[in-house]
């Protein structure tokens, strides 16, 4: 039997295709503002993994956000005498992001809004300007920067001698688990190579934890991670058991503040110690 799709479902299914029949190929309304105003083309657009943007805040004032960035320019098609003007443009984003919940941070209603939102704990800021048949929409989705360059045996080694202890950011792990995870293997070589360059070298390995949850779960994942990454380096880089011991001081020694996401990045870390 042959189905059917039923008409408003067949409607829905063609709005991409109509909303960006002007459209520079490969470029889409952003999930945060999924619809625009009448007779505006999308000119240009650039996206970026982990970018960052100074947002005004206030006179004189501008906030750097770093996250996923987004940069759409809207080109107006329509004829000049039709052109809505700057207050217009941003009433339009101040009322659309307050209907989900966000607020408006700035603006400047001769020519642009700045505004953040909240969902799911996920951060995103953005600032319309309106200029001469143009509306240029600039988009973060805040987020703390993928690291995939760590520091070496060698720096690790320096950071024991002079301090006592060097800080490991290259070993990941998923919220809330202990398991570690693949892409820690560059960081974990390099402990490895600190190790079989001097053979008389033990080590602690500590975990900490950030500020999230409370104290009493986070000595327990902080402990268990250590333990963890103790194994891996016993399992998967020959490293002899005795010379590693795991230990979790969950968020008890924090090396920024917990009031920030770029803050907890840095929390949760796992630091060599020499024994």
């Amino acid at each position: 039997m042959r189905r059917t799709i039923p008409l408003l479902a067949a409607l829905l299914l063609a709005l991409p295709a109509l909303a960006a029949a002007g459209d520079k190929p490969d470029c889409k309304d952003h999930p945060l503002f999924p619809t625009r105003m009448p007779q505006y083309e999308l000119a240009n657009c650039r996206t970026q993994e982990f970018g960052s943007y100074d947002f005004a805040t206030g006179a004189g004032k501008r906030t750097a956000v770093e996250g996923r960035l987004t940069e759409l320019t809207y080109a107006f098609t329509g004829p000049r005498a039709q052109e809505p003007s700057p207050l217009a443009v941003v009433r339009n984003y101040e009322n659309a992001i307050t209907r989900v919940g966000g607020t408006v941070v700035f603006s400047e209603p001769s020519r642009w809004v700045t505004g953040k939102v909240t969902k799911d704990g996920q951060e995103a800021w953005f600032q319309a300007e309106k200029g001469n048949g143009k509306v240029w929409l600039r988009i973060v989705e805040k987020k703390g920067m993928n690291q995939y360059v760590v520091a070496d045996a060698a720096a690790f080694a320096n950071d024991l001698r002079t301090t006592g202890h060097a800080a490991v950011y290259g070993i990941h792990f998923d919220t809330g688990k202990a398991e570690v995870k693949p892409e820690s293997r560059p960081a974990l070589e390099q402990v490895a190579r600190l190790l079989a360059q001097d053979a008389s070298l033990k080590i602690l390995v500590v975990g900490h934890t950030d500020m999230v949850g409370s104290i009493e779960s986070n000595m327990k994942l902080s402990q268990a991670r250590a333990e963890a990454v103790a194994q891996a380096l016993v399992a998967q880089h020959g490293v002899a058991a005795a010379r590693l011991k795991g230990y979790g001081v969950g968020p008890l020694s924090p090396v920024a503040s917990n009031d920030t996401d770029e803050g907890r990045a840095r929390n949760r870390r796992v630091e060599l110690v020499k024994e």
